[in-house]
């Protein structure tokens, strides 16, 4: 066996236990693998993680049994969306150059990689087993919406107001980042798609709420004085891995592909909204942004009234309904993702009703 002194860019058939030792020694494990099996984990739609169960010819103290990749999505529409968008290089950057200030517990790296010419990944994490995915379609417990809110906190507070990001071209939403022409064209577009393919299954106050915001959806995302921060803007049950019984830490996310310089509070309500049925977000949404509000405080962060993250988070739920529709229109679709992008965009509807967005 050749072992390689630094892994380079592959795909998951093109990896050998060579390369996975070259992962492993890079990151500072002292091991050699000998023989590996692999198998597909996850339900995302942009990117394809694999779980790699390892065997050693030689294992140090600190080899872990399996570590799980992620790479470019083997889907061609669904790649496209992945390479048209960025997601693949700015979540390779987030990982290389802004996760170790983030506060946010993410997974362990052990190695990371992208082509900017052709977007083509690799990135190589910890398993995080036996924690548990999140499930978007059956949401979160209100102590684990709490854990939640806790984390999102620590990572607005890690970079708020911080002008570093706005030097940063991977950044959405930065001054440096490439700007699109075309954006709200293709909003309405996408809408008018979305109600083309689902029409009978949309309830009217949806159809209502997307005709409003697809006609206006850049000058709802601007947002005027409110201060800006790192944020996740896919914060969801699906893009974090949750402790249980069995062990894990108690929660981790994932899925860095679409963060941004933006307004914190989208990423509460895109979580709340979405997590939590109507009902519960409604009765717990007192509490919960109050702990938000105290942890950004504990942190540091001032001058941000209670009445500030009301405005903002009442504003927020945009986010979550603008994802639902222009994702599902964008990657290849399943019957999965058919169902959760249906609830994604009927939650966002109730918090955009409820909170008088619609104007």
């Amino acid at each position: 066996m050749t072992v390689r002194t630094q892994p380079d860019i592959r795909a998951p058939g093109e990896i050998d236990a060579g390369w996975l030792t070259a992962v492993l020694q890079g990151g500072g494990v002292d091991a050699v693998v000998s023989g590996f099996a692999a198998k597909g984990v996850g339900t995302g739609q942009i990117g394809d993680s694999v779980r790699f169960s390892l065997e050693y010819a030689r294992k140090g103290p600190d080899a872990p049994a399996s570590l799980v990749g992620k790479f470019p999505a083997a889907a061609p529409e669904s790649r496209a969306t992945g390479v048209m968008l960025s997601n693949y290089i700015r979540e390779v950057r987030f990982y290389q150059e802004l996760a170790p200030k983030a506060l946010i517990r993410t997974p362990r790296v052990y190695f990371t990689d992208v082509d900017e010419a052709t977007s083509d990944f690799v990135l190589m994490m910890e398993d995080l087993a036996p924690a548990e995915q999140g499930d978007q379609l059956t949401g979160v417990t209100l102590e684990q919406a709490r854990l939640v809110i806790v984390e999102a906190a620590r990572l607005h507070a890690s970079h708020w107001q911080d002008p570093a990001l706005d030097t940063m071209p991977w950044v959405s939403g930065s001054k440096a980042a490439a700007q699109r022409e075309g954006h709200d064209e293709q909003v309405v577009f996408l809408w008018q798609a979305f109600k083309d393919r689902y029409g009978p299954r949309l309830d009217p106050a949806w159809v209502t709420a997307g005709d409003w915001l697809s006609s206006r959806a850049a000058s709802v995302a601007e947002a005027p004085g409110a201060p800006r921060c790192l944020t996740h803007n896919d914060f969801r049950p699906d893009n974090m891995m949750f402790g249980n019984a069995r062990g894990g830490h108690p929660l981790t996310v994932l899925d860095w592909q679409s963060y941004a310089y933006g307004v914190g509070a989208t990423d509460v309500a895109y979580f709340l909204a979405g997590a939590l049925s109507p009902d519960q977000r409604r009765a717990a949404e007192p509490e919960l942004l109050g702990l938000y509000h105290d942890t950004l405080t504990s942190l540091g962060v001032s001058g941000y009234t209670t009445q500030d993250l009301k405005r903002d988070y009442g504003r927020g739920g945009y986010l979550l309904f603008l994802t639902a529709f222009f994702a599902a229109m964008i990657v290849t679709q399943t019957e999965r993702g058919d169902r959760m992008f249906l609830q994604m965009l009927g939650s966002a509807a109730d918090h955009m009703w409820d909170h008088g967005l619609i104007g």
